[in-house]
């Protein structure tokens, strides 16, 4: 673990926060404070279909209730389009992605498909140029998606080495599916971006939910075909709410919005997140 970490929070506009998020959030924040380092703070609206201003202003309103505040300029992924083409590029010139032009639905036909064998007309990976060029022509859908074998070509086996929860460990991509970096319409994944800004904000620790554990070996795997710096990563716990279930921004009683309203101090929070008064 670097003695002065450089963490970051990093919510999509697209919703409140709610107590999950300040949870991470404060972590991220202490953690930064208690060891001499730097706390980041990234805006993730690319999806300008969900993504709103309004709710933009409410993270950093929430944020500053806290007692958070980001060093250096906060980053909008909405403003660094080309730097996420010219990476999309890269990996496409270099043999690494390909056009799939097939439905979710068809997809998971094949994945249930017994022994391995897919349903007639389909199969996984890239499409022959014939069928490429009739699909283009008909001006289809598609994604980019990366060629798992291609970087297993390049990349010893898909296996890349990591600091993950504090210790030294050998990350294996073994997804069922190869991942996608870009849609037609849609200028760049979660994985992609996340791991260029992680570069682009100098975040040498990432400290996320449980949940997105599943995310690691894609984007270690993106790392290392970009030849970016390799983070350490730590997951926490996951804010339950009474049902037991992760929290999402529909659970308006959980939110921070509705802290706020209702006169809470940022103290009372953090109590009921289980976190101690912050020691900076």
């Amino acid at each position: 673990m670097p003695p002065s970490p450089v963490t970051r929070f990093a919510p999509s506009p697209s919703g409140y926060l709610h107590l999950g998020h300040a949870y991470s959030a404060l972590l991220n924040h202490d953690h930064a404070r208690e060891n001499g380092g730097a706390f980041r703070l990234r805006i993730e609206d690319i999806d300008a279909g969900r993504c709103r201003p309004e709710f933009e202003e409410a993270v950093l309103e929430d944020l500053a209730w806290l007692g958070i505040e980001p060093d250096g300029e906060v980053v909008r992924q909405s403003g660094r389009l080309p730097i996420y083409e010219k990476a999309i590029e890269h990996l496409r010139t270099s043999g690494l992605l390909y056009r799939c032009f097939r439905t979710r639905s068809e997809l998971n036909e094949m994945l249930r498909a017994p022994h391995g064998a897919p349903p007639a007309g389909l199969s996984p990976g890239p499409h022959d140029e014939a069928e490429e060029a009739r699909l283009l022509e008909e001006d289809r859908p598609f994604a980019w998606r990366l060629s798992v074998e291609r970087a297993r070509e390049i990349i010893s086996r898909g296996t890349v080495t990591a600091f993950v929860d504090g210790e030294e460990a050998a990350v294996t991509f073994t997804g069922e599916q190869d991942p996608i970096i870009a849609r037609k319409d849609f200028p760049a994944s979660y994985h992609l971006a996340c791991v260029i800004d992680d570069a682009h904000q100098g975040v040498d620790l990432v400290w996320r939910g449980e949940d997105l554990r599943a995310s690691l070996p894609v984007q270690l795997l993106l790392h290392e075909l970009l030849r970016l710096p390799i983070p350490s990563y730590r997951h926490h716990k996951l804010i339950l709410g009474p049902d037991g279930k992760r929290l999402a921004k529909r659970d308006r009683a959980a939110t921070l919005r509705s802290w706020r309203r209702e006169g809470h101090a940022p103290e009372a929070l953090r109590r009921r997140l289980g976190l101690g008064p912050p020691r900076c």
